[in-house]
């Protein structure tokens, strides 16, 4: 049985070597991208600014830089509490980041296993 693909739809060799092309080119944009996603660095702030995090496209946290005035060696909850929030909301930044950039690659299209 043979199926009756519209004109211009599969068949043809050039149809399909033009289709892996378009897809390694995809691939290499997407992998020149993560390189530089990776290098980007940024600072995250929570607790009204009392602590902050940098954070690399990695996910490798830098540094935590925590204002004196939050330290209270009565109060240690507190003070984890806000390095949590912290550390997770620098996390959902650079994954939302990273997505949104590598959506603008793909067309919004899902190929797991390429990046």
């Amino acid at each position: 049985m043979r199926a009756n693909l519209p004109k211009g739809m599969g068949g043809g060799p050039q149809n399909m070597q033009a289709m892996i092309r378009q897809a390694q080119k995809m691939q290499e944009d997407m992998q020149n991208l993560q390189a530089e996603l990776d290098e980007k660095e940024y600072d995250i702030s929570a607790g009204g600014g009392m602590v902050t995090v940098k954070i690399t496209g990695k996910k490798e946290i830098l540094s935590i830089d925590i204002k004196p005035e939050i330290v209270d060696p009565d109060d240690i909850e507190t003070l984890s509490d806000i390095l949590v929030a912290a550390v997770n909301q620098a996390i959902r930044h650079v994954d939302t980041t990273n997505n949104e950039a590598m959506e603008k690659v793909t067309g919004g299209m899902n190929m797991p296993g390429l990046f």
